[in-house]
């Protein structure tokens, strides 16, 4: 469990559970033996503290024994672990938020598949209770499933997350889960497919990064020492009528020619937006709000450049900035959506040891190619487009997770007693769940789970 500061912008970083990934405000880490050496199998095994590359005060990690040693399996572990370390985590929250000239909020990164679940909702408890009128954002990670999963596993991974969405929901300003499957439940869904990635979604040191990428530039709006937006109010513009889940997306590298303006890149997306999703749901036929970020177009290419008197090929290039481009690219993709839009010209910078699985499509800068060049480069930055939404997808998503649980046996495979679960709290919890997933019906769309 790692509690840190963000620097500048009055945030407290909370990271619960074991990923093979660390992340850095300036670069993203990945465990590989230097810039675009290959992962080899030994390093497909290491952990993120295996690999940490940021500097940490004394007081930032928190190590956590489970019980037995066996690892934190179920939600209830994760919620005794918390209560053995609670006066120690208060002690460091107090520290940190010390820290800060004017505290926004915190934001909180768990497993949502393991025992961390539970350690992460009884934090978004905590953090509720004891800082009130503070923004809590929280992001819950699940890993790509594989085929052939333990059945006994795969359900113990279904009821902790079902357990977790309660909670995390409700006490958090918003909950986002990240995930490069389209599945939250047991079967396994498809992953997120990138045009110009060659990656192995099964691999963490791949989906890792992937997910690393969409969170650094998804926070950026917050994050930013110069940003106007402070935590709460980012999270109310999106959370209305209740929905408090969101879904994130992203379009890794976006697409950008060498010659292209931001109009020009936007052109051929006009029907379809460029990026996919990275939470665990399919594409969304309704977007109620959202937050978009674009990062890497430089000011000079905002705008069209086209000589005056020539016709111009869309409305987007008779805009005055890249402001309004993004803005009435969204309007006329998303018109019933109430859309906020965050431009910056600064690309994503990838560190040294940032997986190079990009295609021979993509620049060393970062930009997309019509032919393939002759030899992958080094991709050092990168352009990167992200949304964090509230949109329709999250109910098919919900109620898919309610009905798999309820189809299951899972009093065949778990032990409720064994794992410290009442069957009347985890009815409690599949009924919030299914009352969450009513929040993004469309009109009067009918829900079969009821």
């Amino acid at each position: 469990m790692e509690v840190s500061t963000e620097g500048g912008a009055g945030a407290v970083g909370v990271l619960v559970g074991l990923l093979p990934w660390a992340l850095s405000s300036d670069s993203l880490a990945h465990p590989s033996g230097g810039t675009g050496t290959p992962l080899t199998t030994e390093m497909s095994s290491w952990l993120w503290s295996d690999v940490l590359q940021t500097k940490l005060h004394p007081k930032s990690l928190c190590l956590v024994s489970s019980p037995g040693g066996d690892g934190l399996e179920s939600f209830s572990q994760g919620e005794a672990v918390f209560k053995a370390q609670l006066e120690e985590l208060e002690d460091r929250l107090h520290f940190f938020s010390e820290e800060c000239d004017y505290l926004q909020g915190f934001q909180l990164l768990c497993d949502l598949h393991n025992g961390f679940s539970g350690v992460g909702a009884r934090t978004a408890e905590l953090l509720h209770d004891e800082y009130p009128g503070r923004g809590i954002l929280s992001f819950g990670t699940c890993p790509a499933p594989s085929g052939d999963r333990d059945p006994c596993t795969a359900v113990y991974q279904l009821v902790n997350c079902v357990l977790a969405l309660g909670p995390l929901c409700s006490q958090s300003s918003f909950f986002c889960p990240l995930s490069v499957s389209s599945s939250l439940g047991r079967r396994p869904g498809a992953s997120a497919a990138f045009p110009q990635l060659l990656y192995n979604a099964a691999l963490p040191y791949h989906s890792s990064a992937v997910l690393a990428l969409a969170l650094n530039t998804l926070t950026a709006p917050y994050r930013m020492s110069s940003s106007g937006f402070s935590m709460l109010h980012f999270a109310e513009a999106l959370t209305f009528g209740g929905r408090k889940m969101l879904a994130a997306t992203c379009s890794v590298p976006f697409p950008l020619a060498p010659a292209w303006s931001l109009p020009d890149a936007l052109l051929p997306h006009m029907t379809s937006a460029p990026w996919r999703s990275v939470s665990p749901c399919q594409h969304p036929s309704t977007v109620f709000s959202q937050s978009v970020v674009l990062r890497g177009i430089p000011e000079t290419r905002q705008t069209s450049s086209l000589p005056a008197g020539t016709r111009l090929p869309s409305s987007l290039h008779a805009c005055e900035s890249g402001s309004q481009v993004l803005q009435h690219y969204l309007s006329s993709l998303y018109s019933r959506a109430l859309s906020t839009t965050h431009l910056l010209g600064a690309p994503c910078a990838l560190g040294s040891t940032f997986p190079q699985f990009f295609s021979r499509f993509v620049t060393k800068d970062g930009f997309t190619m019509e032919q393939p060049q002759s030899e992958a480069p080094v991709v050092g930055h990168i352009p990167v487009m992200g949304a964090l939404q509230a949109s329709s997808a999250l109910h098919q998503t919900l109620r898919v997770l309610c009905q798999e649980v309820s189809a299951s046996d899972v009093r065949r495979w778990m032990n409720f007693s064994t794992a410290a679960v009442e069957q009347d709290d985890f009815r409690e919890a599949v009924d919030t769940v299914r009352s969450l997933a009513h929040c993004y019906r469309e009109g009067e769309e009918s829900d079969d789970s009821d």
